[in-house]
């Protein structure tokens, strides 16, 4: 028997036991939450114990007792055999066979910085591998104002095999825009679980901030434990309060003279240290999203060092403190060349780019003399964006951006921007 068959086997034998009793049919892609029981409390496999810990606990299925070494072996064939996707549903299907199974996949997966492709939804916020870049598309939708993010050269390469990745919304407001980006399209609410952040724009279009969505724990936000009590009781899980942490910002510099050119601008990525563009420097690398009540890290600190203490879905609309800011990675975009044959700007996107728009652009690092960065490390290209066809375009990057970082500095380049151009 193929060992794919054998591994679907498992996932189909393990959703049949009589345990469990599920009401609606899921993915292949589906993974099972962490703490949440998906039987009733009167199943004779699946049993909900509320006495002395506020969290369920759940008996495993017959899977769960294979001995580690053979369910180690079987899972590390998998994750070596599937490199891309849709293949890659297959790892995902051995994390949704039970808990076992899912800690022993995730320890077996790397990040993309390791092995330069995703596998589960959080690597859309770890960093991007470090040698080369991670080649994306965007197709925008002008009717519905909707701008899809996919794994893949181009829509003619990748066809219907393409793996979309984030979804964005773009919402006109009074007085700023902003894009507001899921993992899904299926609910463009900010209630959604599947929302983990935005950008907005200033009046002008020409600053832009980044958003991200963030658990706070503050005790005054917390539920009670009669009321979490409840919530298990329901099987459903907590829902964990958020915020929307000010983790980059954007600017386009004005063109007050309307002369000829692209479009000049600047990122600052507060929650990347430049630190981590040194020799042996490290980026930030999530584990958890903020919907995730499993996870504890550690909470937002203002400049005061106290806890900002706010409810569900608030924003903190200041910037980091000043130390945040002076260690902050900033990007500028590389400098293009007047083609004298061509008569036009020109940069080398390696063939990733075919159509001149003021929209296309290359940013690398904006190093201080300070700062203990190689010069090859100043020249490589961490992010590039350029125009491919209507409403086609392709997306590049590398470490340290993550894909929600790379999407939302792209996604700045579709606002309207009278003063910058």
């Amino acid at each position: 028997m193929p060992l794919k068959t054998f591994i679907r086997e498992f996932g189909n034998i393990s959703n049949k036991s009589p345990g469990r009793k599920d009401n609606h049919r899921r993915g292949r892609s589906h993974i099972a939450p962490e703490a949440a029981s998906s039987s009733s409390s009167s199943s004779s496999s699946s049993t909900l114990s509320l006495a002395g810990s506020s969290t369920p606990i759940i008996e495993q299925g017959q899977w769960a007792n294979l001995p580690p070494e053979l369910l180690l072996d079987i899972i590390q064939r998998v994750e070596t055999k599937e490199k891309c996707w849709p293949g890659r549903r297959d790892v995902v299907a051995c994390a949704s066979v039970c808990k076992s199974w899912r800690e022993i996949t995730k320890e077996i997966v790397k990040t993309p910085e390791q092995c330069g492709f995703f596998t589960f939804p959080i690597s859309l916020k770890q960093p991007g591998p470090r040698d080369a870049p991670i080649q994306c598309f965007i197709r925008r939708e002008r009717e519905t104002s909707t701008y899809r993010l996919h794994l893949g050269l181009s829509p003619a390469l990748s066809g219907d095999l393409s793996k979309q990745l984030l979804v964005a919304k773009r919402v006109r407001r009074a007085t700023c825009t902003d894009f507001m980006i899921y993992l899904k399209g299926d609910d463009f609410s900010k209630s959604s679980n599947d929302y983990i952040g935005k950008l907005r724009s200033n009046f002008l279009g020409s600053k832009f901030n980044i958003f991200e969505s963030q658990p706070q724990y503050d005790s005054t936000a917390q539920s009670s434990p009669r009321s979490r009590w409840k919530t298990y009781l329901k099987s459903v899980p907590p829902k964990v309060p958020t915020i929307s942490l000010n983790t980059a910002s954007i600017s386009y510099e004005l063109n007050v003279l309307r002369t000829k050119g692209p479009r000049r601008l600047k990122c600052i990525m507060y929650s990347i240290p430049v630190s981590s563009l040194e020799e042996g420097g490290t980026a930030r690398t999530p584990t958890a999203f903020a919907n995730c009540p499993d996870e504890d890290p550690s909470p937002p600190v203002d400049s005061k060092g106290k806890k900002p203490r706010m409810g569900f879905n608030s924003t903190v609309c200041g910037k980091p403190p000043k130390s945040v800011q002076s260690t902050a990675l900033a990007l500028k975009n590389k400098a293009p060349r007047w083609h004298e044959q061509l008569q036009c700007w020109c940069l080398n996107f390696k063939g990733r780019v075919t159509v001149a728009s003021v929209k296309n652009f290359q940013l690398v690092a904006a190093a201080e003399p300070g700062h203990n960065i190689a010069v090859a490390e100043q020249d490589k290209v961490i992010l590039q964006f350029g125009k491919i066809g209507k409403d086609i375009f392709t997306m590049d990057y590398r470490y340290p951006l993550s894909a929600f970082q790379a999407f939302a500095i792209c996604l700045s380049s579709f606002g309207t921007k009278p003063v910058c151009e």
